[in-house]
């Protein structure tokens, strides 16, 4: 298999699972700080596919600093396999819930005229942003591991 920046086992992959996880619990902090969010089950599968997401990047964060201190590439295919299909599943539902969250962030927020939960609007739009900014990081690297497991 090839070597190129963000492969398990590098710094690049380190950087992103690490941004991965820091985004979702930024997600999940902001979401959590409001006191009506477990009303609306948009909000609700935000977290939960947040709280996956956090989960995942940080085992596989794990994983590479593990690789990394011992100096090995993770380039077996059996793993890379398993990482690819981690990496869309959790790439899909982190798209989802940032869409169906944002949804509903726009509705109260703009379609409504005005938001009726005052700061916690900003809160919702805060954890929305965070939750994209996590699944822009995540598809770059379901990317790279697709992409790894082509250049087999």
């Amino acid at each position: 298999m090839k070597h190129f920046p963000g492969t398990p086992g590098t710094l690049t992959a380190l950087v992103l699972r690490l941004s991965q996880c820091t985004f979702a619990v930024g997600s999940i902090a902001a979401m959590g700080t409001t006191s009506s969010f477990y009303g609306i089950t948009a909000f609700c599968y935000l977290i939960a596919s947040m709280g996956l997401q956090v989960v995942w990047s940080f085992v596989l964060a794990l994983l590479d600093a593990y690789a990394l201190v011992r100096k090995k590439v993770l380039h077996n295919s059996l793993l890379v396999s398993l990482f690819v299909v981690g990496d869309w599943v959790t790439a899909t539902l982190s798209l989802a819930a940032a869409s169906a969250s944002a949804g509903i962030a726009v509705l109260y927020f703009n379609d409504a005229g005005s938001c009726k939960f005052g700061q916690e609007c900003q809160r919702y739009q805060i954890s929305v942003a965070l939750a994209s900014l996590s699944w822009i990081a995540i598809l770059v690297s379901s990317l790279i591991m697709l992409w790894l497991l082509a250049a087999r």
